[in-house]
């Protein structure tokens, strides 16, 4: 029971640092997992999205507290509990961010974080099937695909936003995210290639890996300030395991905060009112939180092109169907947003401030059934919000749920961006190669023109579009969580390595920016390990 590095977590950065740090065969790496290994088909199948959106064995299924921003609607947060975490339910979309997101994190006195540092860990995780190239990699772990055969209508919606003065983007991952384009995806020859597939399937085998799943942690243990232990219940049982080097959290931006403070680091005040021992007085944990709100514009299609239409057929399901077994190919290959666009609300604004992911599909929300009509969905976002939420313990159980405020449209300036983007929405759509598709605008509906209209339709509507970040903040400032190296401060023996350590949001989908931040972890801890030892990591 006793190993060099406990991780806890095996989602979008777990699975890579599992994957990374038994690589040489030095180290003894357990990997533990709350929710159960990936063995439902539906996991693998791209399209399988729709199946796992609400599963109550492979998701948590979370919901925040009553938002006042979003008129007091608690809002569902769904996130993966099984092998690959979020990187098996989500969205399938591949795509880093701006290099000026990164340059932010670096200017904020984050070393080692800026973009040309961080771009070599983006191109040495993927596998992108055009190739290698200045900055993209062919031989890494994760599978990156283009849609193969798009819908029509993803078609017409890239060329709607030329016709409306956007440039054209074959590719948002290159030298240049700005435009329309088709998404990227983290799929590989038809089936999801989520970390667990793409970094633990490989890895699993390696007799200094371990891995244990339906593991609940319910806090990390210390002597004197040094991590040292993780306590976990797996078959109604509580265990303890020995990290002799490191325990390293890779639960999320929900979990390895809640870790924390179960842990006994966090707000002073929080722990004592629950019970716990305070080990660090940080009321920064939990603090920062940040998420894309997506604001849905629906059309009523006027021809039946849309994957509502395939769904009502029982002839179009089966050559759905006939498509995937046989060739990997077809709606089910490529799952649910085929097309998207990272475009500017204002022309005098440096660069794309909101992002569009267009689907072929609609929905009361997002993985509910089909609306009986054709439909389709653009959904759009603001990319960097200034809104900033929280999320505390409310139970010293760990079995607890944590308290989520995701703060949405707290600010000003974001109550403006999701108007004018809903406004851009509108103008997309009035273009003849979209247009000509439309029966008539579904949500927000004709009625909803003016400013005041279109925020309410955000607030009675807006959901989360699943990239919560940030409560572990990365900085070298007092109150940060974590410093560059990401090492939780003020103990020593404690990494934080997901979404958790951005200091602010990227500019777009967070899996693939979670996987780089474990490339990089995964070198600073080998490299530590080397100088401490002198074996060659």
């Amino acid at each position: 029971m006793e190993f060099d590095y406990v991780i806890v977590g095996a989602g979008s950065a777990g699975c890579v640092l599992a994957n990374r740090l038994s690589e040489n065969g030095r180290y003894r790496v357990l990997l533990l997992e709350a929710g159960p290994r990936d063995r439902y088909p539906w996991l693998h199948i791209p399209i399988g999205y729709a199946k796992t959106m609400f599963h109550p064995k492979y998701n948590w299924r979370y919901y925040t507290e009553p938002d006042p921003g979003m008129n007091g609607r608690s809002i569902y947060w769904p996130r993966g509990k099984v092998l690959g975490g979020s990187s098996a339910i989500n969205g399938l979309i591949y795509v880093r961010g701006q290099p000026e997101d990164y340059e932010h994190w670096a200017a904020l006195g984050n070393s080692g974080w800026s973009w040309q540092e961080v771009l070599p860990y983006f191109i040495r995780a993927e596998r992108n099937e055009r190739g290698q190239d200045h900055f993209h990699g062919a031989s890494g772990p994760q599978g990156v695909s283009d849609v193969g055969d798009p819908n029509t209508l993803a078609r017409a919606f890239i060329d709607a936003c030329v016709e409306a003065g956007y440039p054209a983007n074959p590719d948002f991952n290159g030298e240049s995210q700005e435009g329309a384009g088709p998404y990227q995806l983290i799929t590989w020859r038809g089936r999801r290639c989520s970390s667990a597939t793409g970094y633990l399937k490989p890895a699993k085998g390696r007799a200094n890996l371990f891995i244990e799943t339906d593991a609940h942690v319910c806090r990390v243990g210390f002597a004197g300030r040094r991590a040292e232990s993780v306590v976990f219940r797996q078959g109604g049982q509580e265990k303890t395991v020995t990290a002799r080097r490191e325990v390293v959290l890779s639960a999320g931006a929900l979990q390895s905060p809640q870790v924390l403070q179960l842990s006994g680091i966090g707000d002073a005040d929080l722990l004592k009112r629950y019970g716990i021992n305070v080990m660090l007085d940080r009321p920064s944990v939990g603090q920062n939180l940040q998420d894309h709100l997506q604001v849905r514009v629906i059309h009523q299609c006027n021809q039946p092109l849309t994957v509502n239409d395939d769904m009502r057929s029982l002839w179009r399901k089966m050559r759905m169907g006939m498509q995937y077994v046989f060739q990997r190919s077809g709606p089910m290959a490529v799952g649910i947003n085929q097309a998207g666009a990272f475009l500017r609300t204002r022309s005098e604004l440096d660069r794309p401030d909101i992002q569009f992911h267009f689907a072929a599909l609609s929905a009361d929300l997002p993985g509910a059934p089909l609306h009986d009509f054709p439909g389709f969905t653009a959904s759009v976002c603001q990319l960097r919000p200034t809104s900033r939420g929280h999320l505390s313990i409310k139970s010293a159980d760990p079995m607890a749920r944590p308290e989520i405020h995701p703060g949405y449209l707290s600010t000003e300036h974001d109550r403006r961006t999701v108007v004018d983007a809903l406004r851009v929405a509108r103008r997309i759509a009035e273009k003849p190669a979209l247009s000509q598709y439309i029966e008539t605008e579904y949500l927000p509906g004709e009625q909803a023109q003016s400013d005041e209209a279109l925020l309410e339709f955000a607030r009675d509507t807006g959901v989360t579009i699943f990239h919560p970040s940030g409560t572990c903040r990365m900085g070298s400032d007092e109150e940060a969580v974590v410093d560059s190296a990401l090492k939780v401060r003020g103990v020593s023996g404690l990494r934080v390595v997901d979404c958790s350590i951005m200091p602010t949001l990227v500019s777009g989908n967070t899996h693939a920016p979670a996987v780089m931040i474990a490339e990089k972890a995964s070198d600073l801890i080998l490299a530590e390990a080397k100088s401490l030892t002198g074996h060659t990591a």
